[in-house]
């Protein structure tokens, strides 16, 4: 038998690990903060979906500096950075997309205007926070 096919002897555990609820679970959100803090990353250079200037409370525009414009570049590589650390280490990674969720729910409460999305990021921060406690458990299990 070439090691390029499944044995019998990891078939069974491959398709039960497959089958786990828990196991999708982590998969789905180790795919979703992968792919959506890199596409949203990318998007602060191109500016397609958003102003995303007009996201920045103006106390944080006080203390950083450069314009918004720049903070939203540099919040660009963070997001980006956060979303390779969650498909290469999600144990690590999802704790930092959480820390980066809580410190985006600071700044959007301090804006008015924009609580319904502070209320959103905080399901997002959960979400994350779930990663965390289920990296704990799958990652790192082998599917071949």
């Amino acid at each position: 038998m070439s090691s390029a096919t499944t044995s019998p002897h990891t078939a069974a555990p491959r398709r039960a690990l497959l089958a786990d609820p828990g196991y999708q679970a982590f998969a789905i959100l180790r795919t979703a903060f992968t792919v959506a803090p890199v596409l949203f990353g990318l998007d602060k250079f191109a500016s397609l979906l958003v102003d995303w200037p007009a996201y920045l409370a103006p106390w944080i525009n006080g203390i950083v500096p450069g314009t918004a414009q720049q903070a939203m570049y540099a919040v660009g590589v963070i997001e980006i950075v956060a979303g390779i650390a969650v498909a290469v280490a999600p144990r690590f990674g999802a704790w930092l997309v959480a820390a980066w969720l809580a410190g985006i729910i600071v700044n959007l409460l301090t804006i008015p205007g924009y609580y319904d999305i502070a209320l959103r990021d905080v399901g997002l921060l959960l979400a994350a926070v779930a990663l965390a406690r289920l990296a704990a458990r799958y990652h790192g299990r082998r599917l071949d």
